[in-house]
């Protein structure tokens, strides 16, 4: 390897260990602010998801305000750019890509989380600890999500579906069943 070429191999690394220290830093207030009373019960309640930790718990419920806004889970999914667009001429309907409209960052954290169900459906010893102590009603539904898309993202695979489609529009139906899960009836049911 040349001299020049090692500097900028060197300031490469240098550069991904800086990212790795600011993101270790940030882990320890988000921790902690994770485990404070507002937070406990929901970030509880999102760890039951496959696919969900604490930083993308987090990250979903600082967009709290977002989802109780909400009549229904279709209106959060729009909100979030995650249903298509819709080009509408008197009868004929053509839907077309997603809208990109609203929240990138949900819509991000929701897509990389939703890759997680490309593999079968299944209570890993993680996500065992992490449903430890949280209400049968979340835990339900985390399930039902879990069986519902592990098999539609299957078979969507199989119609030979671009796989970021495919997690896009995993994603989407994920973004519902959140709604579902940090609605005010799912605590008091």
């Amino acid at each position: 390897m040349h001299e020049a070429e090692r500097q900028i191999v060197d300031d490469y690394c240098l550069a991904l260990a800086q990212i790795e220290a600011r993101l270790q830093a940030l882990e320890i207030p988000l921790t902690a602010l994770a485990d404070t009373p507002p937070y406990r019960e929901a970030v509880g309640w999102l760890r039951c998801f496959r696919g969900i930790d604490m930083l993308t718990a987090i990250t979903i419920l600082a967009e709290r305000y977002v989802v109780r806004r909400f009549p229904t889970a279709r209106a959060l999914m729009a909100y979030l750019g995650l249903a298509p667009g819709e080009h509408s001429s008197g009868a004929t309907t053509r839907r077309g890509r997603i809208t990109k409209m609203g929240n990138t960052l949900v819509r991000r954290v929701l897509t990389e989380a939703a890759w997680q169900y490309q593999h079968r459906p299944g209570i890993g010893k993680g996500l065992a600890q992490r449903r430890v102590g949280q209400p049968a009603r979340l835990i339900a539904i985390a399930d039902k999500v879990q069986q519902r898309l592990c098999g539609r993202l299957r078979r969507m695979a199989l119609t030979r579906m671009p796989p970021p489609k495919i997690a896009v529009a995993t994603a989407r139906e994920l973004a519902g069943f959140i709604w579902a899960a940090l609605q005010p009836t799912a605590a008091t049911t």
